[in-house]
């Protein structure tokens, strides 16, 4: 490193000998730091602690300001900034040296072949695992899945789905308003999604709606709040009654292992006729025993064929088209898949109950 020298002033006196050994004291430093050459980095901090540190050489040597007479303390000044300056501009270069060095040295000590560090793994939450196989099943039959915005307009949600203005659940009470946009709520089910595609697509329609929805409801081991449902929706040509039915044996079947179901009727707004359908448990064990209430049957899903005024309200010709639509709660399937005795289980993470589904795919 080339180093700017100052020379010795030549103007001193006799009588001031003992600040000229002030001046020398500093000239003697900055030789000794022009002649420093740190081979490591330990020797580096050695350097740094010895000119640089708070008890370092240049602290002391700017110490002396005080016995430097007015007229020198500008000289004096000059040459102890040149001093520092030199001195911070060497350790740091070879501050970047040495690092680069070690850098070097890491990276050619890495062994590629060693094994990694395992990782813990994480695993699907019981509701996805369920989703997916519902998904999957579906699938097979030709079904894609679409999706919607979970804050629904009132149209999509609940006209759009013929459901009248005087339904307790357009109440406030009992759906979940936005307060600041009028007539924005959280969807309560996915049929807004069903309402979505038939205004944008033509015929043939056949999809599924997975989600979350929300329902003002009182959370307890059975219900809660917010959960996911998934509908099925199938427009085309000549749709009966018949197409609904097996295709709901299909998915029972794949689902739950049974090969006995049931359609009992029912009503809902949006589909005209409607069905509650039940899968055949029987009452040989006292878990399903309990879990039908003696009966036998357990209801997983509701069903129907799509009102006409559906139909119409979306823009599909009623005359032409007929369909079909279903839909299920997904935390029921899981709660009986799992043998799971509370809903709130599914929203509470705890690591614990969670960890027990590891195993599932």
């Amino acid at each position: 490193m080339r180093c700017r020298t100052i020379e010795h002033p030549e103007t001193l006196k006799p009588e001031t000998f003992f600040m000229s050994d002030i001046f020398e004291k500093a000239l003697q430093a900055q030789t000794a730091i022009a002649a420093e050459a740190p081979a490591t980095a330990e020797a580096l901090e050695v350097f740094r602690i010895q000119y640089l540190g708070s008890k370092g050489l240049l602290k002391s040597l700017m110490g002396e300001m005080a016995n430097v007479s007015n007229e020198r303390k500008r000289d004096y000044g000059q040459l102890m900034n040149t001093l520092k300056q030199e001195a911070e501009a060497k350790f740091q270069s070879l501050k970047v040296t040495f690092e680069a060095q070690a850098q070097s040295v890491d990276s050619l000590a890495l062994d590629l072949t060693a094994p990694g560090e395992p990782l813990a793994l994480g695993s699907r939450h019981p509701i996805a695992v369920t989703m997916n196989r519902i998904v999957e099943i579906f699938a097979r039959m030709g079904f894609s899945v679409a999706d919607g915005p979970e804050i629904e307009d009132d149209w999509h949600n609940f006209t759009a789905m013929n459901t009248p203005e005087d339904h307790p659940a357009r109440d406030m009470q009992d759906t979940f308003y936005v307060v600041d946009a009028p007539g924005m709520l959280l969807r309560t089910h996915t049929s807004p999604v069903q309402a979505r595609v038939m205004q944008r697509r033509e015929p043939p329609i056949r999809i599924i709606a997975p989600g979350r929805v929300y329902r003002n409801e009182t959370i307890s081991t059975r219900s809660h709040c917010q959960f996911h449902q998934v509908e099925g929706l199938y427009i085309d040509e000549g749709v009966s009654f018949a197409d609904l039915k097996q295709t709901l044996y299909y998915f029972a079947k794949e689902m739950f292992g049974t090969t006995k179901i049931r359609l009992r009727p029912s009503f809902f707004p949006f589909t005209e006729p409607s069905a509650e359908m039940d899968i055949w448990l029987g009452t040989e064990t006292e878990k399903n025993s309990r879990l039908t209430k003696g009966t036998g049957w357990l209801e997983i899903l509701g069903c129907g064929m799509v009102d006409p005024d559906v139909l119409e309200m979306c823009g599909i010709d009623s005359k032409k088209y007929s369909g079909f639509a279903f839909g299920m709660g997904i935390e029921r399937q899981a709660l009986r898949l799992y043998e799971i005795g509370d809903i709130r289980l599914l929203f509470e993470n705890d690591v614990r109950f969670l960890r027990q589904f590891e195993a599932a795919i």
